[in-house]
């Protein structure tokens, strides 16, 4: 069976998702040949758009030759990762979890509020403290969502 690399996968999905309309948020290659893809619209994921992008997703990948053992499609989760400007953006005012490849203030683990991102700066306030974080220095990030009883 032949998987295809990370990058032709990455620009399949990239090219044919938004056309279906939803958002690659991400994807990884799991043991024994099982491709995990997380997608996300406005206004959620349901069980029917998982199994609309699963059917189309197995005949472009047949026509690409991308061989998987397994095909699973599911919405990124109420924790979903932040990667992109634009996820910042659009979760703005919610918080998250982000851990930084180096330290900012001696610290590179950070739960605050999202207050925004310009100029790929990720604005986050916690403890009553706002702080700054390049793009290119967060290492993961997700959402934490709320839960109120």
């Amino acid at each position: 069976m032949y998987i295809g690399s990370s990058m032709d996968i990455q620009t399949i999905l990239e090219k044919t998702l938004p056309g279906l309309g939803y958002e690659l948020v991400d994807f990884e290659l799991a043991a024994q040949g099982t491709l995990r893809v997380f997608i996300d619209k406005e206004g959620g994921i349901t069980v029917e758009d998982c199994a609309t992008v699963s059917n189309h997703l197995s005949r472009v990948f047949m026509v690409e030759d991308i061989g998987y053992k397994n095909l699973e499609i599911s919405s990124p989760g109420l924790d979903r990762p932040l990667k992109k400007a634009a996820d910042f953006v659009r979760f703005a005012g919610q918080n998250a979890k982000i851990k930084t490849r180096l330290p900012i203030g001696g610290q590179k683990n950070f739960i605050g509020k999202i207050e925004g991102c310009e100029n790929d700066t990720v604005t986050v306030s916690f403890d009553g403290k706002t702080v700054q974080i390049e793009l290119g220095n967060i290492d993961k990030a997700r959402l934490r969502p709320e839960f109120k009883f």
